[in-house]
Order: C-alpha cells, then sequence, then structure tokens
C-alpha cells in the first residue's frame, strides 16, 4: 500500500496543487485546513507523513508539532516554512520536526524530500515508524562510492570502508539527500541539530573539509563538495538508493 501524505495548510490552492502531484506520484493523500481537521484526520486515518504549515490559523504548526511529539505520535513531519524564517525554521526541527522545506518550493524538491524523510524514518505501512533493524536498508551510491544508512559506512570505490564520525555522517546524509543543490550552513545546521541527539561541530567549514579528505582525490580542488562563494556548498554527484547488497 502506498505511503498516505497529510496535507495540513489553510491555503486551499496550495493543498489541491501539492495533493495533485503527489496523487500523481504515488501517494494517497488527504488535507486538513487546520490544527483540529489535522488531528481529526490522524486519529481516523494511518498517515505516513503530515506536511504541516508553519503558519496557520489559531494553533500554529510549531505548537502542532510540540503537541504530536508530546503525546508520543512519531508520525513523520516535514514543516513548511516561509522564506527567511530561521529562527522558526529551528524552532520547528527542536519542537520534533523531521525536515523543513521553504515556500516557495519546486515540487521535485518537495518530493525528494518527503521520499528522503520516508526512507530515513522507514516509515510501514501500519503507520508506525521504527527503527532500521539493518537487515533490509537502504545505500545511497555515488561517484563509486557507497554510503550504508543503517550502518553508517562510507564504503570507497575500491572496497575499502571509512569510519564516518556521526558529525560527519549527518552531513554527508544531508548532502546525499539534496544533491547539486546549494545548501548554506544555517541549512546545513538547521538539519543537523534536528537529526542529532550530540553536539554538532561549531563549524560545517570544518566538518566540510573533514568529509573532503576522506571523499576528494585532491581535497584543495574538490570535485565532490563544492564551495559556492557567498552561498554554501553543494554535492555536485549523482545519487541513487536501493537496497543495502549483501
Amino acid at each position: 500500500m502506498s505511503p498516505h501524505i497529510l496535507i495540513v495548510d489553510d491555503h486551499r490552492d496550495i493543498r489541491d496543487l501539492v495533493g495533485k502531484f503527489l496523487v500523481k506520484h504515488g501517494f494517497r493523500v488527504s488535507q486538513a485546513a487546520s490544527g483540529p481537521e489535522m488531528w481529526q484526520m490522524l486519529h481516523d486515518h494511518r498517515i505516513h507523513l503530515v506536511l504541516l504549515d508553519l503558519m496557520l490559523p489559531g494553533e500554529d504548526g510549531i505548537s502542532l508539532c510540540r503537541r504530536m511529539r508530546g503525546e508520543g505520535n512519531a508520525t513523520p513531519v516535514i514543516m513548511l516554512t516561509a522564506m527567511g524564517e530561521e529562527t522558526d525554521r529551528v524552532v520547528g526541527l527542536e519542537m520534533g520536526a523531521d525536515d523543513y522545506v521553504a515556500k516557495p518550493f519546486s515540487s521535485r524538491e518537495l518530493l525528494a524530500r518527503i521520499k528522503a524523510v520516508l526512507r530515513r524514518t522507514q516509515a510501514n505501512v501500519d503507520g508506525s515508524t521504527t527503527p532500521s533493524t539493518g537487515k533490509d536498508h537502504s545505500v545511497a551510491r555515488f561517484a563509486g562510492w557507497t554510503l550504508d544508512l543503517a550502518r553508517h559506512d562510507l564504503r570507497r570505490p575500491d572496497g575499502v570502508v571509512l569510519p564516518l564520525s556521526k558529525g560527519e555522517y549527518t552531513l554527508l546524509l544531508a548532502f546525499v539527500e539534496r544533491p547539486k543543490r546549494v545548501l548554506s550552513r544555517d541549512q546545513l545546521l538547521d538539519i543537523a541539530r534536528g537529526r542529532s541527539a550530540v553536539p554538532f561541530d561549531r563549524s560545517i567549514d570544518t566538518q566540510v573539509s573533514r568529509l573532503r579528505r576522506k571523499l576528494e582525490d585532491d581535497p584543495t580542488a574538490p570535485a565532490l563538495i563544492k564551495t559556492v562563494w557567498g552561498d554554501g556548498y553543494m554535492f555536485t554527484a549523482d545519487v541513487s538508493f536501493d537496497d543495502a547488497a549483501g
């Protein structure tokens, strides 16, 4: 059975546009225009992921996400925010959101984020979320490299496994889930804070340098993790996800 997505947004045109796009890509979709409607849908249906607008009439998205987590509801949440609301994005992640997408967003970006969150949280068709057992998990492949998403192993093209710290893995995962997109330092910090229970390195640049030393043939002239001056970093490789081999 295909994953069931709940779109919570008070703008009907946005709900309809996003809903039609997701249905076209094989998802089941329900809609809610407010917090009370969201709670009713969560009660009545098995929802696998919630697209939750931050600015809602009455109770806002941050408060709704906090209540969900406080009540033990682990349904994945992607927060929809307006451009420039960096503080709210950080607060949303701290309240338990799994990711955020800033408006205006492209449909393809939203689809990639949804698939990435569902893959990362291992959402089951019965509506529960469970950690990966390591027996049937995914790997990310790029430029001959393989990143095991359950074991956090990074394997070189020649088969040698390189150890990754938690911070390095978190940063690399952020890149491989968003290839060929410019990610600012603030975005990378937001993603890291939302995923990691341990303090993230004070400097994104330091983590990038460490990753480059492991990934790049010449870290002084990086080909995989490029610096976009004034904007941040971009992961240049094509990335595919599939079941772990062997």
